[in-house]
């Protein structure tokens, strides 16, 4: 068996070295890279334009390396701007794709330019508009190589959309030739182009937008962060923890590398006020990409710590077509009404527009409304947000005005009948839970109601109308834009939390107030000096940490319900529910 094997190696080495001069000749050679003219990591070169009104471009051909036939790819790194009103992306060749992407109109929490680009993350998952395929070594080689860019910038001095700026990336060799065309306008939408040939063959490469924002920094920005999508039924997004019944695309659709199948209208990543949205031209043909990764976060922004660390999930998708070359829109920008309402998005039948960005949440009926109403009388009446709060919430409380009255009648008429209602249920305490003549308990005491016109769901439905309010007021700024970094007294942020807890504070206190100004003629003196201590302190846990402009809304409608319920309590029919609570209470008192 020894001998055997031997012959075995023999005859396999003998193969090899009759074939090696067949391998040479028809196998294809290696190309022979070009000659480089400076060091292995040159610095990047920068070209610019100055005028910013304008959309503009400042690209240039870089030298390429023509070695062999069919070669194009550029002999050092160099970056190309592209600026106009709205943004300025930072193009590197090094892969054709974007390294800074900044918002003109936003700023990060310390008031720096927001650069969109999450750098941290991008240097570690691929910075946007890189190219995904289902072959990591293809991904890795073409998402690094040096392309040619060419820019077609206007003689226009116009900001005219009939002259659109282009910018072109190319790569070749032997072996692949990749092509990417953006072109620009004065909007925040850019067009995007790409094809990928392999050997000849074309091969699935689809433009991306892989990890997150540059404005998550906390680890709740982090958690804002969403896959969302529209195609012909209705608008999903995803939840990393906790999937609803009507957003269906749950954890394990939004694992990484994921293939989600189209049609889409558009689809995009997006957290809690920025979106980098596809729209395809042909939304059958599409598909996407899940991408979901984690990176380390700083619990502290202000005093990272290396030991104090969170894992955080940051979210990409890559969108195009499987099929062929892909033809896009990428629309990049804040998820402002204003603004995603003027990006058109064809084969929508309601609206044909990226409005459903703005997601107001399943208060949405009420919650759009009431932010219309809310920026109307920041434009139109007083020009700062929190002032536009106190002037709606006012609005709104003296309009729940009548149902607090109504409430209070209710809540004394029901208290005056109390004793006949007890009556009622005592003659039929004599029978079991299950005994059909308890049915009979129920319509005396319905008839009884009816008699004397008092309303059992009466009382609370000041408290039914107000939560609605109170919910999607919550959905509302915690969807609107237009309150980031808007500030109000001592407040600079009304999405975020009080950062002196001054409101909180305040809620507490008007609603102990509240409590104690109320007559509550129904309950057990005991219960209500729980409740008066309890539900306040509840409230104000709750809203610790909710946004400055809730808060603000929550604690003013108490103060105005202080002086309603002062007024009211002067009326004669105030008199007659405080003397009502105060016999209860003796009552009470005499049993004991």
């Amino acid at each position: 068996m020894e001998r055997r094997l031997l012959l075995v190696f023999a005859l396999t080495f003998l193969v090899i070295l009759v074939f090696q001069p067949l391998l040479k000749k028809y196998l294809p050679q290696p190309v022979t890279p070009p000659a480089q003219t400076q060091s292995q990591n040159p610095s990047p070169t920068t070209s610019q334009v100055a005028p910013a009104s304008n959309p503009s471009s400042t690209a240039q051909s870089s030298s390429a390396g023509p070695t062999a036939t069919g070669v194009k790819q550029a002999s050092s790194e160099s970056d190309t701007i592209i600026e106009n009103d709205l943004y300025r992306i930072t193009f590197t060749n090094r892969g054709g794709q974007v390294k800074s992407w900044i918002l003109k109109k936003y700023y990060d929490d310390n008031r720096r330019p927001l650069d969109l680009v999450h750098t941290v993350a991008a240097e570690k998952y691929g910075y946007p508009l890189s190219l995904w395929t289902y072959d990591e070594s293809q991904r890795n080689k073409i998402n690094s190589a040096l392309y040619v860019s060419t820019g077609d910038v206007s003689a226009s001095g116009q900001a005219d959309k009939n002259h659109i700026r282009t910018l072109d990336f190319e790569y070749a060799d032997q072996d692949v030739r990749v092509k990417k065309t953006f072109r620009f306008d004065d909007s925040y939408v850019v067009r995007v182009e790409t094809s990928f040939f392999s050997k000849g063959n074309l091969v699935s490469a689809l433009p991306m937008w892989p990890a997150g924002f540059g404005d998550e920094s906390t680890p709740a920005s982090y958690a804002a962060s969403r896959i969302e999508y529209h195609n012909e039924e209705s608008t999903e997004r995803t939840l990393l923890f906790f999937p609803s019944l009507t957003q269906r695309l749950a954890i394990k659709a939004i694992s990484s590398g994921n293939t989600l199948q189209g049609p889409f209208n558009w689809v995009g990543v997006t957290d809690q006020y920025f979106a980098a949205v596809f729209i395809p031209e042909n939304p059958r043909g599409i598909s996407a990409v899940v991408l979901r990764n984690a990176i380390d976060v700083p619990k502290d922004e202000q005093k990272p710590n290396p030991q104090e660390t969170a894992k955080m999930e940051v979210l990409g998708v890559a969108v195009g077509d499987l099929l062929g070359p892909s033809v896009e829109r990428l629309f990049v920008g804040p998820k402002s009404l204003q603004v995603v309402e003027e990006v058109p998005v064809p084969g929508i039948a309601e609206h044909a527009d990226l409005r459903d960005l703005v997601n107001f949440g399943f208060f949405g009926l009420i919650a759009r409304p009431l932010f219309l109403w809310l920026r109307w009388t920041h434009e139109h009446i007083v020009s700062n947000w929190g002032w536009a709060i106190v002037v709606q919430t006012l609005i709104i409380s003296l309009a729940l005005l009548p149902l607090r009255i109504s409430s209070m009648k209710s809540a004394l008429k029901m208290q005056k009948i109390q004793p006949l209602m007890n009556s009622i249920k005592d003659k039929y305490k004599k029978y079991g839970m299950r005994d059909p003549r308890r049915q009979e308990m129920n319509v005396e005491i319905g008839a009884l109601m009816k008699r004397e016109g008092v309303n059992p769901v009466g009382g609370c439905l000041p408290m039914i109308i107000q939560m609605p309010f109170l919910f999607a007021y919550y959905s509302m700024l915690n969807a609107a834009l237009d309150l980031r970094h808007a500030h109000w007294l001592w407040i600079s942020d009304l999405s975020s939390a009080d950062p002196w807890y001054l409101l909180p504070i305040c809620l507490v206190i008007s609603m102990v107030i509240t409590q104690r100004l109320t007559p509550q003629t129904g309950m057990d003196p005991q219960q209500q000096k729980m409740m008066n201590l309890v539900m306040p302190i509840m409230m104000g846990a709750i809203f610790y940490k909710l946004a400055a402009g809730v808060t603000l809304y929550y604690m003013e409608s108490n103060l105005v319900s202080i002086v309603q319920q002062v007024v009211l309590n002067r009326t004669s029919l105030g008199r007659d529910m405080r003397e009502m609570a105060l016999k209860r209470a003796r009552k009470k008192d005499k049993d004991k």
